[in-house]
């Protein structure tokens, strides 16, 4: 790839996990509109399920999570009675005849929670709705604090599919993101999730740290096949230390350039396919076997994921739902989120109620980073004539396309495949709220 190419489409750039994203969020939308959203959610309705556990036995200084570190248990098991109080109240607000499909733990690390805790927090969700027949199970895991007690736990609460954090086995990069991790601690958190019969393994992997190479990345690539998980995701880090202040802690001088970042997805991405995986979207690949590599897929808050639910429901401290109407987000703070549910019951902290326009926008900038491509057809039938403003834009970026990442046929806009990694470069163009001077996101490549 021409390296001018490159550092053209470097600019920062949202990761498009929600259109509006999430800064364009709005206090305007509050505990009232969430609870009249909720009761408008459409009889018989499939629901996916979120619950952010925001606690972490120590800090990953390259974390952009909404997380905080703890040494002792007792801010985990005081914050678990707000979480079960809200999920008691979305519950009664929701359709009775609803059905969820998929739910997710994520954090923070879900597993710091008590073996006790797991079974009772997998009982209060399936106490409150009902869980489909064919429903996913997902949680994060931090193969750090994991045990035998943990796994059984989440083996008997249902538990279907697991995330396993890496992001480089270099002790190197690990010592200066703080996060040390051995080979053999992961190797332990997959076979023992499979032995417990969890057989559905994701494993997380994360470029441009510092001190990170192509080479070094490539060997953890190796490492990570030899577990042979079901997905791999291989997310570019976000430096954003004027957001995020622990990232001040990460040396600026020791960040792989723009190019070196390049080539370290790139390596990651040649590897991982040469081994037989399935590259889905910009930067998730799975096996042949797996459901997201052998069928449609969307994007949420979690990533890529064959979740195709009605609504996504939001539970706990920053939890992000999405609702027909809008989406919804609880307050970060742990003592403010508590203290709004014990005094309504909800604790929407902001939000953005969505337009026929953020409608038309968000499918197409959707279906780029899933499809690489939007078809004009689906899209007039969708939205009429409202349709012609988006594919004149189309147009016109075409036209202006010196560096062949983008075609079409007449009926679909296309990313080729030198434009797929600036997939996100290409869907800011449509990006109605996008101000390129005001970004604070991840770099585009």
């Amino acid at each position: 790839m021409n390296p001018e190419v490159v550092k053209r489409y470097s600019a920062p750039v949202p990761r498009y996990t929600s259109y509006p994203t999430a800064p364009h969020f709005s206090p305007s939308v509050d505990a009232q509109s969430y609870g009249e959203w909720l009761d408008e959610v459409p009889a018989g309705s499939r629901l996916s399920l979120y619950l952010h556990i925001p606690y972490c036995a120590s800090l990953c200084w390259y974390c952009g999570c909404c997380t905080k570190a703890v040494q002792r248990y007792e801010p985990v098991a005081q914050y678990l009675p707000s979480l079960y109080a809200e999920i008691a109240t979305v519950a009664q607000r929701v359709p009775v005849d609803h059905s969820v499909a998929h739910i997710h733990w994520g954090g923070g690390s879900p597993n710091i929670l008590e073996s006790d805790d797991i079974a009772a927090l997998a009982d209060a969700q399936r106490r409150y709705f009902r869980a489909a027949d064919d429903m996913e199970f997902a949680v994060e895991i931090d193969p750090r604090g994991l045990d035998e007690a943990r796994v059984v736990a989440l083996a008997r609460a249902g538990v279907t599919r697991v995330s396993l954090g890496v992001q480089d086995f270099d002790p190197k990069v690990q010592a200066a993101i703080n996060r040390r991790q051995s080979f053999e601690v992961t190797r332990y958190a997959a076979e023992a999730f499979r032995a417990h019969g969890i057989g559905a393994i994701n494993v997380d992997l994360v470029y441009g740290l510092p001190y990170q190479t192509r080479d070094g990345v490539q060997e953890t690539v190796k490492q990570v096949l030899a577990l042979r998980p079901d997905r791999i995701a291989a997310f570019g880090y976000a430096h954003l230390p004027t957001r995020l202040k622990h990232q001040t802690l990460i040396d600026e001088a020791s960040l792989p350039d723009v190019l070196e970042r390049f080539a370290q997805a790139t390596r990651i991405g040649r590897a991982l396919t040469r081994a037989g995986y399935v590259r889905v979207g910009l930067d998730h690949y799975a096996l042949p076997s797996d459901p997201l590599a052998s069928g449609s897929f969307n994007r949420n808050f979690q990533g890529y994921t064959t979740d195709a639910a009605d609504a996504l429901i939001g539970l706990g401290a920053s939890a992000i739902g999405r609702l027909p109407k809008g989406y919804v987000q609880n307050h970060a703070s742990t003592a403010e989120y508590a203290r709004r549910v014990a005094a309504g019951g909800l604790a929407t902290a902001r939000g953005v109620a969505l337009t026929e326009s953020d409608r038309m926008r968000g499918f197409v900038i959707e279906r780029l980073m899933c499809d690489l491509a939007f078809p004009a057809r689906e899209l007039r039938l969708r939205y009429g004539s409202a349709s012609e403003e988006i594919l004149d834009e189309a147009q016109a970026l075409l036209a202006a396309d010196q560096d062949k990442l983008i075609e079409s046929d007449g009926e679909a806009f296309r990313v080729t495949d030198r434009g797929r990694p600036f997939v996100r470069a290409i869907a800011a163009c449509f990006d109605a709220y996008f101000d390129s001077a005001a970004a604070r996101h991840a770099p585009g490549v």
